[in-house]
């Protein structure tokens, strides 16, 4: 199927691997033109979590390209702490990163979307943002204000032709829980942790990243063109739909 996304610009935030690496994959499958960031590697190197870096991101990408189409607010992490323990600075981190980013990136984006009148945007959440993870406090509270800021953003912009989603995968088989050190070795041994998350979701397995990111770029694409201010769960059936 031919999405529409041919041409169009597309910044993918936090794009050298995982979900990110997949997103842009699949976008430049689909003809677009993708700019790729990350601390270490992409298009644009930085640490978004820092200010004026998600900016730079964006600003790069107009200077560039000529105009942003499509934002994709893909940056975050977290390690497994329990809330208790967790500091002021602790918590500031984690602020800058999981939701400071996505905001600086959109609002920087916002000006050249509202001035041609057209832009997607889809943040990606968690499905810890609708049943918090009393392992990651911090990060689900973070990814909780991402949706409420997506929502905010869809109702403030539709008027200027802005679309605004977000994506709430469940876990996924990234480096964020298979490197070493990682989240399924903070909770125990590694094979027994993944055995026990992939067991509690109701497809009894993690997600593959090209999974997620086929809902993040049909949402980037005109295929989804009614749909706004929404929240999109790919989690395996996680998070129940309450009727």
């Amino acid at each position: 199927m031919d999405l529409g996304l041919r041409d169009q610009v597309c910044l993918v935030t936090g794009s050298t691997s995982g979900i990110g690496a997949e997103t842009a994959k699949l976008l430049r499958a689909e003809g677009a033109v993708v700019v790729t960031t990350g601390r270490s590697g992409g298009d644009v190197v930085g640490d978004l979590s820092r200010p004026g870096e998600p900016e730079r991101a964006v600003r790069e990408t107009i200077e560039r390209h000529g105009r942003l189409d499509v934002l994709v607010n893909n940056v975050g992490g977290t390690d497994i702490r329990r809330l208790e323990d967790l500091t002021d600075e602790d918590w500031q981190v984690s602020f800058e990163l999981n939701l400071m980013s996505a905001v600086r990136a959109t609002r920087a984006a916002l000006p050249d979307m509202r001035g041609r009148g057209a832009g997607t945007i889809v943040n990606v959440s968690s499905t810890a943002a609708k049943r918090p993870s009393t392992g990651m406090p911090d990060y689900s509270v973070m990814k909780a204000a991402m949706l409420s800021f997506s929502r905010l953003v869809a109702d403030l912009y539709a008027k200027d032709g802005i679309r605004c989603n977000a994506v709430t995968p469940g876990p996924t088989t990234t480096q964020t829980w298979l490197v070493d050190g990682g989240l399924a070795d903070q909770q125990g041994e590694r094979e027994a942790v993944l055995a026990k998350v992939a067991a509690g979701r109701p497809l009894g397995r993690f997600a593959q990243p090209e999974e997620i990111a086929a809902v993040i770029v049909f949402l980037c694409s005109p295929r989804s063109s009614y749909v706004t201010g929404a929240a999109w769960s790919a989690d395996g059936g996680t998070v129940p739909i309450i009727l």
